[in-house]
């Protein structure tokens, strides 16, 4: 099941190389739907998603699609624990984030555009 979050990004960490094939990195979203009380909540991309993150730093409004994950898992003692974590599978840019990243700058507008007559009649 997926989930969407929209927020401020607040800061990203490098990625880490965890094992030789499993490669990780984390963002903190800052969630503003209560202002009195942001909630910064910590997500993850793995893999190649890792690079997405290089389009946005902190500041930026993004949105981004995710998945919910847990575990559970046995300590050496036989103690039972368990881990929940938050898989960012996209994440873009809202507001003027998607503008300024994604976009190519607009063309110069003072000049007329090739093959412009400028002695039409209408």
């Amino acid at each position: 099941m997926g989930y969407k979050a929209k927020g401020r990004l607040h800061s990203t960490f490098d990625a880490q190389q965890v094992t030789e094939r499993f490669r990780k990195r984390e963002l903190v979203l800052e969630l503003a739907d209560n202002p009195r009380y942001p909630q910064y909540v910590l997500f993850q991309l793995t893999g190649d998603r890792c690079d997405q993150l290089d389009n946005f730093s902190a500041g930026d409004e993004v949105e981004i699609d995710f998945s919910l994950r847990g575990r559970e898992w046995t300590s050496p003692k036989g103690e039972v624990k368990y881990f929940n974590s938050l898989d960012v599978w996209e994440i873009s840019g809202v507001g003027k984030a998607a503008v300024s990243r994604f976009d190519d700058p607009p063309p110069n507008t003072d000049e007329p555009p090739p093959g412009y007559d400028d002695d039409t009649p209408f």
